[in-house]
């Protein structure tokens, strides 16, 4: 029961949904742009003395309580026991990030961070709980957008241990919301909705006790309508959640699909305006995506930790395996990543503390690149630990070795480049900020409905632009030896990043002048523009971490600018495959080919071979609105 709308009409609404302004600097937008500022993250801002006080303390007890935790019995029972759920709540875990004037901890984003990465370790699925809760579930966007009666309202609830859910995906609609089928229809007195529709892919939906659901206001007198949030209390009548999903990997996570059906939902209970509802969805992204690099960066910890133990104790050709040249590739490249995945977390997270600093891009680049690269690690750990890597921590046990969890930790990480925004998605959102001015300097330039005359008055209007931009690309800090000389050994690679950025900048432009309004189709041209500021933005979070340890840790220095050398060596080798892909390339090839497969060219190639899955059902299930036929699998833990 989607709605049916034109590929205008969806990017119409995706636009409408951005943030426009940029009213805070962001070191990620100037660097797409040529403009290395390196003073917008260095010194590297570090957290007030009460924030690490306060955060120090509970990450003290979040350790304590973790360590009586079995993550195997999540793993083998499917399921979080309701016990350790209530732990949380005692301890305050599900208000982290809520005031406390709330009954919250009101931590920071970066102890946030640290206590997502010690929940993680235990299993997975309890951070993707607490994220799911705390970074985009109830607490953020009544937070930032609730008014103060929805505030004491809901925020205590949330803090004492009510689990909440966002619910945006349905069942033929994901990252293009214009689709979305679900209503809420505004009642004939005024005070209420009446909500109907199906969510998919409702992760914490099936012990949720409040969620926060996107849903199409038709128009009325009263206003146009539009999609908007609301909170939903989930034992309102009319609600039942129909299954609860089991996936490849988080095996203990609550996920299902809900019905609702004339749920009665208060006016009070509406998030801001009507039609305010993609806005609030992506702003609450903006930094609720740093729960997975949180994620990421715990499973690389313990990937390099079971690494080291197992490369230093098998032993092959006598010696043991770390010394053999092609798994020693493998743990330098695991140990480096691993210091740049908590890198670009750390600074991210005290950048968004900070608050002065516009961190959307940032917050996005470090979603993508540390679900990229923590799946990579994951893999290759899989790799050092050969037939070991591949068995079940549980059947390790029952012949008597060490149950170590590596196949499970790569398909828990295998959603990461999923979640809130697939890569391919990200990629897309990314390059749309990263091209921003170029947009606004092209004008009808780059608009596909534009005429000729139209299109002629642009140029007039960019050439100006240009101008001034141009000349200043041509040359920088980047090419005087002596810049960033205060880094030591590592000041070449800030050299490197100020003359990629300025090269990074020029290619985009060229890419923009060759393509101009066509350009939003060459998908492939504009993931490896973003891909290589995430690499240049992980490496100055790499360099400033390393300077802020040297000086803040004088016993640790050393090894974190060994770590950061090692780092930036291997990102610069990446960064120029990107950069000589982006000309030259397979990807008209690819299109090409690619129609010709959808278009059943090829399906002789798949003869040979049984298809399984035919028969068991369509590939989208189709869903109408009405009274759920279900029995109610939701429950609560407390």
């Amino acid at each position: 029961m989607t709605t049916d709308v034109s590929e205008r009409e969806a990017r119409k609404v995706a636009e409408a949904a951005r943030e426009t302004e940029w009213t805070r600097p962001s070191f990620a937008k100037k660097l797409y742009l040529g403009d290395f500022d390196l003073s917008l993250v260095h010194p590297h801002p570090r957290p007030a003395a009460d924030d690490v006080t306060r955060g120090e303390e509970f990450l003290g007890k979040l350790r304590a309580y973790c360590e009586t935790l079995d993550g195997l019995l999540i793993e083998r029972e499917a399921k979080v026991p309701d016990s350790y759920l209530q732990g949380f709540a005692d301890l305050g875990v599900f208000g982290i990030k809520i005031p406390r004037e709330y009954g919250g901890l009101g931590l920071s984003a970066s102890y946030y961070g640290e206590a997502l990465m010690l929940v993680a370790s235990v299993h997975p699925s309890l951070g993707a709980l607490v994220s799911a809760h705390q970074s985009i579930g109830v607490p953020e966007p009544v937070k930032i957008f609730g008014t103060d009666e929805q505030k004491q309202r809901f925020l205590p609830r949330c803090a004492a241990g009510a689990v909440t859910a966002f619910l945006l995906t349905e069942p033929d609609v994901g990252s293009d919301p214009a689709r979305l089928g679900s209503t809420a229809t505004l009642t004939e007195d005024g005070e209420a909705y009446l909500l109907d529709g199906v969510k998919l892919w409702t992760t914490n939906g099936v012990i949720a006790e409040l969620v926060v659901v996107m849903a199409r206001v038709p128009a009325h007198d009263g206003g146009k309508g539009g999609i908007s949030a609301f909170v939903v209390e989930t034992d309102s009548p009319g609600i039942t959640v129909e299954n609860r999903n089991v996936f490849m990997g988080l095996r203990g996570i609550e996920n299902g699909v809900t019905r609702f059906h004339q749920v009665r939902v208060p006016v009070e209970n509406r998030l801001g305006r009507e039609g305010a509802g993609l806005k609030i969805a992506l702003t609450t992204l903006n930094t609720g995506r740093l729960s997975i690099p949180a994620t990421c960066t715990a499973a690389g910890k313990w990937c390099l930790k079971i690494a080291r133990e197992w490369s230093a104790e098998r032993v092959q050709w006598g010696r043991p395996i770390g010394k053999h040249g092609a798994v020693a590739e493998k743990i330098s490249f695991i140990a480096a990543t691993t210091f740049a995945l908590e890198a670009v977390l750390d600074l991210s997270a005290q950048l968004a503390d900070a608050g002065s600093k516009d961190i959307r891009i940032e917050a996005a680049l470090a979603k993508l690149w540390s679900s990229e690269m923590a799946w990579k690690i994951a893999d290759e750990l899989v790799q050092i630990r050969g037939g070991r890597g591949y068995e079940s921590a549980d059947s390790l046990a029952a012949r008597g070795e060490r149950a170590v969890p590596a196949e499970q930790i790569l398909r828990d990480l295998r959603i990461n480049r999923i979640f809130e925004g697939s890569t391919e998605i990200m990629h897309l959102l990314i390059a749309r900020e990263a091209v921003d001015a170029h947009l606004a300097a092209a004008g009808d330039l780059a608009s596909a409905d534009a005429n000729l005359q139209a299109k002629a008055r642009a140029a007039v209007s960019a050439s100006g632009f240009y101008a001034k931009w141009l000349p200043q690309l041509a040359v920088g800090k980047g090419a005087v030896p002596t810049s960033y000389a205060e880094f030591g050994p590592l000041a070449k690679h800030l050299r490197y990043v100020e003359r990629a950025s300025r090269k990074l900048a020029r290619q985009t432009f060229y890419g923009m002048g060759r393509w101009q309004a066509k350009l939003e189709y060459h998908q492939g041209f504009l993931a490896r523009i973003v891909d290589v500021g995430a690499e240049l933005f992980a490496m100055a979070a790499v360099c400033s971490r390393a300077e802020m340890i040297r000086s803040d840790e004088p016993s640790r220095g050393a090894a974190a600018y060994e770590l950061a050398e090692a780092f930036c060596e291997q990102a610069r080798l990446r960064i120029e495959r990107l950069f000589d892909q982006l000309w030259n390339n397979t990807d008209s090839a690819d299109r090409r080919l690619a129609q010709r497969v959808l278009d059943g060219a090829h399906t002789w190639l798949e003869e040979g071979i049984l298809d399984q899955s035919e028969g068991t059902g369509p590939w989208i299930a189709q869903w109408q609105a009405g009274e759920s036929k279900a029995e109610n699998v939701a429950r609560r833990y407390r």
